[in-house]
């Protein structure tokens, strides 16, 4: 699957638009604690949190994930939307709880593969 399906599927906001969206999407993460998401995730995952700060933008960058996605309508520092593009790192966002999108995402056979 890829990010733009998840996108469409989930009604998800894309926050950064010079990222390509046409990204595979190998498995998801969800923590917001970047120690963890830096030791667990894979490159290819597709990230849920509730963060919205620059770390977000370098953690996923520094892993190579397929996409971060803030939930629970969290708000997005500015500055971590201009990290993010500069990097390549696809931003989504969506006004659902970090709980009901991992499951939308479990439900579209996206699973943590690591």
């Amino acid at each position: 699957m890829q990010v733009r399906e998840v996108i469409k599927t989930l009604g998800l906001k894309l926050m950064t638009h010079e990222v390509p969206v046409d990204v595979d999407v190998i498995g998801g993460y969800a923590s917001d604690l970047l120690s963890n998401v830096m030791g667990q995730a894979a490159p290819g995952m597709i990230w849920v949190t509730m963060q919205g700060h620059q770390n977000i933008a370098a953690v996923a960058s520094l892993i190579g994930l397929s996409a971060v996605i803030v939930a629970g309508d969290a708000p997005i520092e500015e500055d971590t939307l201009k990290k993010a593009e500069q990097n390549d790192v696809l931003i989504l966002a969506t006004s659902l709880p970090a709980y009901d999108v991992i499951g939308k995402l479990y439900e579209l056979g996206i699973r943590n593969v690591k």
